[in-house]
């Protein structure tokens, strides 16, 4: 592989498996992936690349949660260093590096910025999904989203702040970034396991 050369979606998909036991994590990865996959296809940028980087940006969090004691001991820095020693490029390591506000690593590409937008606004939209009769994504839009996002008890782990903030960073609209970001999975529902029931 050169340097920039990124590695076959079948073999992230299998690395992310062999570090992520828990399924909502692989959804969440897969969901960030869909959502980083349509970025790029709206930004003209590398499909393949934007998907990699969602598809294995927390690959490493189950091994190495966050420890903030020693942020250099844990997610995603542990990650990025396996990543690196299997000849992962230096922009996707950098991506995951700066969706966590520890590493203080800039998000300086739009490749970075867009995973840091996505990355707490998919676990939202799975959260309002979820308690939906249906379960469905499909019965999701900005506006309920929205609503759930001044429910500060609702989905408490999810940062309200990066979700405005990353929008912010990428220069997108905030609801037109929600509407974005649901019909990108609403595209993979099946895969999520939000498809309804």
């Amino acid at each position: 592989m050169s340097a920039n050369e990124i590695p076959a979606r079948a073999d992230t998909l299998v690395l992310m498996h062999e570090y992520t036991a828990s399924e909502s994590l692989r959804k969440h990865m897969l969901a960030v992936e869909g959502a980083m996959r349509a970025y790029a296809q709206k930004f003209g940028e590398d499909e393949e690349r934007w998907g990699a980087v969602g598809l294995i940006h927390d690959f490493d969090y189950e091994r190495f949660p966050n420890n903030a004691h020693s942020p250099t001991e844990e997610h995603p820095s542990e990650g990025v260093r396996l990543l690196r020693s299997k000849g992962y490029p230096e922009d996707i390591l950098q991506a995951i590096l700066g969706h966590a506000h520890y590493t203080n690593t800039p998000r300086e590409s739009k490749m970075a910025q867009a995973l840091f937008a996505v990355d707490e606004l998919t676990g939202l939209i799975t959260a309002t999904a979820l308690v939906r009769p249906t379960k469905s994504v499909h019965e999701v839009d900005a506006k309920s989203v929205r609503k759930k996002m001044k429910d500060k008890a609702f989905a408490r782990g999810v940062s309200r702040e990066d979700v405005v903030n990353g929008a912010n960073e990428l220069g997108v609209d905030l609801d037109e970034h929600i509407s974005f970001v649901i019909a990108s999975m609403q595209a993979r529902s099946a895969d999520l396991g939000l498809s309804g029931s």
